[in-house]
């Protein structure tokens, strides 16, 4: 699975002009599911997001979590961070998963975030979807959870 990591001090998504999901301080984290994925990566990649250290302590570094901030997590799900972009200048898309196994990965991703941590909010999956966000610093990181072969 990857999941693309942005601190923000707002974010919403907007889905047919109704806002579907929106937080104040936190993560916003664009989230997909590529060939292969299970509920193994989506566990371990939920863990690591929640845990990452990326926001500032008292001495202005980045020590702290979002679990530790009590911060705001904005799940979005967005297939096209799986793009293959080696060849030519169209992506190809066959790195991420069926839309059918997408769906229920990102649906459980949020069911598990929901259990460890709140608030929490997502996009609409399979949405044409307005993302809006002010990102803080900027900080933004890119995190992978591999299947193990």
């Amino acid at each position: 699975m990857i999941a693309l990591l942005q601190r923000v001090t707002e974010a919403k998504v907007v889905v047919d002009g109704t806002i579907v999901g929106a937080i104040e301080a936190g993560l916003l984290v664009l989230l997909c599911a590529e060939r292969g994925d299970s509920e193994a990566q989506a566990d371990a990649l939920l863990k690591k997001l929640l845990a990452y250290r990326v926001f500032s302590d008292e001495a202005g570094k980045m020590n702290r979590s979002l679990t530790d901030t009590k911060g705001g997590l904005l799940l979005v799900p967005q297939f096209t961070l799986a793009a293959d972009t080696n060849s030519g200048t169209r992506p190809s898309f066959t790195p991420a998963a069926a839309p059918e196994t997408g769906k229920r990965l990102f649906d459980y991703v949020v069911q598990q975030a929901s259990l460890k941590h709140a608030p929490v909010a997502t996009g609409q999956f399979g949405a044409d979807m307005q993302v809006s966000l002010n990102n803080d610093g900027p900080v933004t990181f890119w995190l992978t959870s591999k299947p193990t072969s």
